[in-house]
């Protein structure tokens, strides 16, 4: 005969079944996709549009004062972050959140004044930009005021960003007066003088056509009015398929090491956030280590990064090809706390544009010093925990031995230098060393992916013989140098000894003192030749 339920028992099963559901329902919040909807949902229906009237944020900051606010702007370099973060909004989900107790939401807005003013208004705590562009943001004095302080190397644009050419022009040294759109100040201005450096141009050496950003620059290119463009990728693509005989000069895949993305945030906030800044950093540098090995990771990070962009899940693999996401190796190589480092870093790319904007009148003067405007206690802190595969440097592309085919291969740039040597002799003085340091090593630094080929050239006087030896020591002892001084790799240089044989134009006769002057002249190339892996 079976028995009836007592009350207590019907009770007791009734809160067992309230309890499944609650945990159910907690569950469902808090651990799935379709809970982050509920709360976005209601996270749209509570906030209000944030004062630097963005548009194209697909969230508000966050009231809760526990959760970071990252800015961030349409670009693949910021897919580890994300990943990490299991999507753009802070969640107990995310793994900032459950492995350090870290809230994070990301913000896209692609208006860098506009980010600047919620940044200064305190509804961003951190924003973006390059290592390059940095000084527009500390040289003014009332954004300065704020203390910025950089914290993260990002990553460094390996293809993301693009000089095109039209047909005609072969090489850098071709732009000399070429009309150039381009966006100034900006990264795009970076990469145009840097590589017109490469080819001993100036900025002034070229017209350049303003333009807003490097969208329109892309934009521009199609019409008559320029004759090259400083671009995006992808958008570079259209531009090309549209002009019959165009090409990529040049990008961040050969000029390796130029545009570096970093963030930043007020030094108030870093000294009284500490946890939470050294906490973003290492979830972000264990999302790298992640998404590099292995190829899952890098699809859902991409399809991650395209939601947030609102990009193609192929799209968003192509933005994040175009980078390379810089690890806590490169972080102690950006910020200058390997010793052994002989790269480029940051302070290099933010010193040398500092002057540059100021000599353009860009800024109204010269960004303070590095020093006073980064802050690297996150990558110090994380040193001792982040080691091991996945968290090194890069380090240096291994070339393969030249050959022959490479004395004469074709030159992306040239640049001609005269460095002294003493009568008859091949080793380089302190003067010459100097003038290796500050006219050729940045170039090598920079274009680290392609070969330098170092030529010599003489004047005519003393016999044929005897001059094609010695142009050939002196050029082998330029590339010794920048080998033993910036531990360069000894393959990448292609030694050129030309004697006599190539005078400048004009003065092939060498009747005068002025033109064998011109003669004895030292040039360093760029050619393209692919390093091995």
């Amino acid at each position: 005969m079976a028995r009836r339920l007592t009350t207590f028992s019907k009770f007791l099963i009734t809160m067992l079944i309230i309890l499944g559901l609650f945990f159910l329902i907690r569950f469902i919040l808090n651990e799935t996709n379709l809970g982050d909807q509920f709360k976005q949902v209601g996270e749209t229906a509570t906030n209000t549009t944030p004062s630097d009237g963005s548009t194209s944020s697909p969230a508000v900051p966050s009231s809760d004062e526990d959760v970071l606010t990252v800015q961030l702007v349409t670009w693949g370099g910021y897919a580890p972050g994300l990943y990490f973060n299991e999507g753009a909004q802070a969640s107990t989900r995310s793994r900032f959140y459950k492995d350090y107790g870290l809230k994070v939401q990301f913000i896209l807005n692609d208006n860098l004044d506009a980010a600047l003013n919620a940044w200064v208004a305190d509804e961003y705590d951190v924003i973006v930009q390059t290592a390059d562009a940095y000084p527009l943001y500390t040289a003014p004095t009332d954004i300065y005021n704020y203390r910025p302080k950089v914290f993260i190397q990002v990553d460094w644009s390996r293809g993301g960003d693009v000089i095109i050419a039209k047909r005609g022009i072969n090489s850098i040294n071709d732009l000399k007066g070429k009309r150039v759109a381009v966006a100034e100040p900006s990264p795009s201005q970076t990469l145009l003088i840097t590589a017109l450096e490469a080819a001993g141009l100036k900025y002034e050496d070229v017209q350049i056509v303003a333009s807003p950003d490097p969208v329109v620059a892309a934009t521009t290119f199609k019409g008559p009015d320029v004759d090259a463009a400083v671009v995006w990728s992808p958008f570079h693509l259209e531009a090309l398929r549209d002009i019959a005989g165009s090409k990529v000069l040049v990008s961040t895949q050969e000029q390796s090491h130029i545009i570096g993305d970093i963030m930043f945030a007020k030094e108030s906030f870093i000294q009284q956030n500490r946890d939470k800044i050294n906490a973003f950093y290492e979830g972000w540098m264990k999302a790298i280590t992640e998404i590099n090995a292995s190829e899952s990771n890098r699809t859902k990070a991409a399809k991650i990064l395209g939601e947030f962009l609102n990009f193609p899940e192929e799209d968003a693999l192509g933005a994040m090809a175009d980078v390379h996401f810089a690890t806590h190796g490169d972080n102690m190589n950006f910020f200058g706390l390997n010793p052994r480092y002989r790269g480029m870093k940051g302070e290099d790319l933010y010193s040398k544009m500092a002057k540059t904007f100021h000599r353009l009148e860009q800024a109204e003067r010269v960004a303070p010093p590095w020093r006073n405007v980064v802050n690297s206690s996150a990558v110090s802190a994380a040193n001792g925990r982040l080691v091991g595969p996945g968290f090194e440097a890069e380090g240096q592309r291994d070339f393969s031995a030249p050959t022959a085919a490479d004395a004469s291969a074709p030159a992306l740039a040239i640049k001609p230098i005269t460095i002294n040597f003493n009568t008859g002799q091949y080793r380089l003085t302190e003067n010459a060393k100097t003038l290796i340091d500050l006219q050729l090593a940045d170039i090598a630094k920079s274009f680290a992916n392609l070969r330098v080929r170092i030529e010599g050239n003489t004047d005519s006087t003393g016999s044929r013989a005897t001059n094609m030896k010695l142009s050939q020591q002196r050029a082998q002892s330029v590339a010794d140098y920048l080998v033993s001084t910036y531990n360069m790799d000894r393959n990448r240089f292609v030694i050129v000894g030309n004697g006599p044989d190539k005078p400048a134009p004009g003065c092939e006769s060498n009747a005068t003192e002025a033109c064998r002057e011109k003669n004895r002249r030292t040039e360093f190339q760029l050619i393209a030749s692919t390093p091995v892996q």
